[in-house]
């Protein structure tokens, strides 16, 4: 019997489902399945936030790693963020492929020698250009754009950032008006981008509801990024391409 070809990647979940999501996108794990997966592959669920990780036996098996966002902070002291330090410094040891989403791309950041923290410009929700650096020759994930564009539109939500300084070995591939870090990678296997390529339009509105609703933002600004939420498009599809040409080990389909 032949080998199975068949690829494996885990989702490290950092953040627990809402209601809305649950409703009408069927859970977090089915929104990033549907934004990076492809036909035939398997995609396994571990809740980190709730202390699931795959076991040191299981990680060989997967062909690659996403960290979602989540609610915490990437440098605080939870033992189950400290434990995913930990997986992800093996991780980079073993060169296995890390995507990194939002508090993903954080705590890989951290996890692997960099520094993050509040961001100094405050909460950055909405639709934003990220502008591309010049020289991204190294990305071989990359090499299948005929053009890369200067830069591209993503969803952003997010209060930390990557502050300072990166990896020692990290390169940093993008960054916005906004946030000086948007994108780095280490190599052909670790990936961080600040962003979220896997949200959808009306997420982030159900997450900007919540976050009014806390109280953590006040309601003119959550109005006003509403109205700018409504006339802008993120690059979706361009995003989806680069995480499934770095995921995948293959240039992007273009």
């Amino acid at each position: 019997m032949e080998a199975s070809s068949k690829k494996q990647y885990a989702l490290l979940l950092a953040a627990k489902d809402s209601d809305y999501v649950k409703k009408f996108h069927g859970g977090y794990f089915n929104v990033f399945i549907e934004a990076f997966g492809d036909e035939g592959e398997t995609w396994d669920l571990y809740s980190v936030v709730d202390g699931e990780f795959p076991g040191m036996e299981e990680i060989d098996s997967y062909d690659g790693f996403v960290i979602s966002g989540s609610p915490h902070d990437a440098y605080g002291n939870d033992p189950w963020i400290l434990r995913l330090c930990f997986l992800l410094q093996t991780l980079d040891a073993m060169q296995k492929r890390v995507l990194g989403i939002c508090f993903g791309h954080q705590v890989l950041c951290r996890a692997l020698g960099g520094r993050v923290g509040k961001a100094r410009g405050g909460w950055d929700i909405g639709v934003r250009k990220v502008i591309m650096m010049e020289d991204l020759s190294r990305c071989k994930f990359l090499e299948g754009f005929e053009e890369l564009p200067h830069g591209a539109l993503i969803i952003e939500c997010h209060q930390d950032e990557v502050v300072c300084e990166v990896p020692l070995e990290a390169e940093v591939l993008a960054s916005s008006e906004k946030t000086g870090v948007e994108m780095f990678a280490i190599g052909d296997h670790i990936l961080g981008i600040q962003g979220h390529p896997e949200y959808t339009k009306d997420i982030l509105s159900n997450l900007i509801d919540q976050l009014t609703n806390m109280k953590t933002i006040d309601r003119g600004f959550a109005d006003d990024t509403k109205r700018r939420l409504e006339a802008a498009e993120p690059d979706r599809s361009f995003w989806g391409k680069v995480c499934k040409g770095f995921l995948k080990g293959r240039q992007p389909l273009i």
